[in-house]
């Protein structure tokens, strides 16, 4: 078998026969002279380059993207000592809890308590769309938005919270 220059100096000189881009190798190559000259992993942050490519953004989005890679990409920089991202699963705002809501932890009773919060300060019942009333529990209610969505959904509100909106001046006809 003959072995060419390339080979020699890279045994990944045919980067698309392993099954990544020219740019990845290249960048790969990059990640250990960079090691191998003593830096560690978490020393190379986005702005640390070999010869003008920026190893450090590309290392973050390997972890970032790590599912997307290749088992044998996977592999070879599993050996330098990386792992993926732990990436926190995202919640709905429904289902987090809101601490210190006992009574009234429903949404809707959470935005009525905050529309009675806001009037007895204010003395109006007129909210901005961007209001935000924070409750004596620490619970934040966009009230303006709150008030919004009460308003377009009311065909669908229970005759006792309409009640408790017309209560506090908000009679809205069908």
């Amino acid at each position: 078998m003959v072995t060419s220059k390339c080979e020699v100096a890279d045994p990944d000189w045919n980067p698309g026969a392993l099954g990544w881009t020219v740019d990845w190798q290249r960048h790969w190559v990059g990640l250990g002279a960079l090691l191998a000259g003593g830096a560690g992993l978490d020393e190379i942050v986005p702005g640390v380059t070999h010869r003008g490519d920026d190893i450090g953004r590309w290392l973050t989005r390997q972890v970032r993207d790590w599912t997307h890679l290749n088992p044998e990409q996977q592999h070879r920089l599993g050996e330098t000592g990386m792992k993926p991202a732990v990436r926190a699963q995202k919640t709905s705002a429904r289902s987090v809890p809101k601490t210190g809501a006992t009574k009234g932890s429903d949404p809707f009773t959470r935005g009525i308590m905050a529309l009675q919060q806001y009037i007895q300060r204010e003395e109006k019942t007129v909210v901005g769309r961007a209001h935000v009333e924070e409750l004596p529990d620490g619970t934040t209610v966009r009230l303006g938005v709150w008030l919004s969505n009460q308003k377009s959904r009311r065909h669908r509100l229970s005759e006792q919270q309409l009640t408790a909106l017309a209560n506090l001046g908000y009679h809205w006809a069908e």
